[in-house]
């Protein structure tokens, strides 16, 4: 079974290492020493975050680095978009509303 990107981000852990690795590319070891677990459940989260292109691997001599995947990361922010001007949209419609309300309690 294929997992989505909203999957992957949906978990806590998974989340803080994309923000470790927004940062600077790391291998599995410096990322779990960031949390409280082992590595191999670092290396599990890496693995779903991989499978779902978030994060890409790169060999660097005999250690594996972790970093980024801003393309897949576009595609979260182009979903999300839509959304964030309903929210600009409703927060604007809620704004004249509360100035209307409050020009009428003062008389204006």
């Amino acid at each position: 079974m294929r997992r989505d990107v909203f999957q992957a981000i949906a978990d806590p852990t998974r989340r803080a290492i994309i923000a470790l690795i927004a940062l600077q590319a790391m291998t599995p070891n410096a990322l779990a020493e960031n949390f409280n677990t082992t590595r191999q459940a670092v290396s599990k989260h890496l693995r779903v975050l991989t499978e779902c292109e978030l994060v890409k691997q790169e060999q660097q001599g005999r250690e594996i680095y972790y970093s980024l995947e801003i393309e897949k990361m576009k595609e979260i922010d182009i979903w999300l978009e839509q959304y964030r001007k309903i929210w600009e949209t409703r927060f604007s419609q809620l704004d004249d509303v509360l100035k209307k309300y409050k020009n009428k309690k003062h008389g204006k």
